[in-house]
């Protein structure tokens, strides 16, 4: 059974006002077929974790692990990362000039897996594909996320999901941006994965909306660089009827959570 192991995670970043630790010390297990929810008030570190899961330079690992089936994340690049079965959802998927839909997911497919896919077998999975999530076949032959709508763009980070088959997703804020109707496709798209090939989830999130589509193993609180409360899904129902406030008083109560607002995490 595969594991993605974060243990005393410290991250550092850079800010106008010079380095500031972001992330200090997070600890959390995350098994195959496994859904965590991770939550929390804006500024709290939330999308550090994502990118530093993914290798983004942008943050500087100061102390602890990530490790993957035992092996040393931090020690891996972020295509490295990729084969070994890593995978982001970005909140905002970036645009590729020149390069269109298909080419990029067979040339990410054929990097991951170490051998191109049988075009015959390739076209109809990523045509299923398109169909469940409910694209456009003419966003085949588009160039990434080029003139795409948010809703769009978000598809098609889950067409990705549901193509290269990861061993472990980070979703950060998939559902911002999204009207019910996305929210409910996007969420089917999530959840299909999970059930056909048994991936662990970390799911980031602000408001718990997307989780009444994608039900959550565990929910974990995150404030001020850390896990502040974890649970089941009914710290989810909490969160949905109290909010943020209790926590709120605690990060400011914290002069780092000035800090990590400034750093837009």
């Amino acid at each position: 059974m595969s594991v993605l192991e974060i243990k005393n995670l410290h991250v550092n970043v850079e800010t106008d006002q010079g380095t500031r630790e972001i992330l200090r010390g997070v600890d959390l297990v995350i098994n195959e077929g496994e859904i965590h929810a991770i939550m929390g008030p804006n500024g709290s570190g939330k999308s550090t974790l994502a990118y530093t899961i993914a290798g983004h330079p942008k943050y500087t690992v100061v102390g602890g692990e990530i490790l993957l089936d035992g092996e040393n994340v931090l020690e891996m690049t972020v295509d490295e990362r990729a084969r070994a079965g890593l995978f982001l959802a970005m909140q905002y998927p970036v645009e590729i000039p020149g390069v269109t839909v298909t080419n990029f997911l067979r040339t990410a497919k054929t990097a991951i897996d170490g051998e191109a896919p049988a075009i015959r077998t390739w076209l109809k999975d990523v045509r299923g594909a398109m169909q469940n999530l409910k694209m456009d076949q003419a966003f085949a032959e588009r160039n990434v996320n080029e003139g795409f709508s948010g809703g769009e763009k978000k598809r098609n980070e889950i067409l990705q999901l549901e193509l290269l088959k990861p061993k472990f997703a980070v979703l950060d804020e998939t559902d911002s941006g999204l009207d019910v109707d996305a929210l409910k496709v996007v969420s089917e798209g999530v959840n299909r994965a999970h059930d056909n090939t048994g991936l662990g989830i970390l799911l980031i999130t602000h408001y718990t909306r997307i989780l009444r589509y994608i039900k959550p193993d565990f929910v974990h609180v995150f404030v001020a660089g850390k896990i502040a409360e974890q649970g089941g899904p009914e710290l989810a129902e909490r969160l949905e009827e109290e909010g943020y406030d209790r926590y709120q008083v605690a990060e400011a109560a914290d002069p780092e959570s000035a800090v990590l607002e400034a750093a837009g995490e």
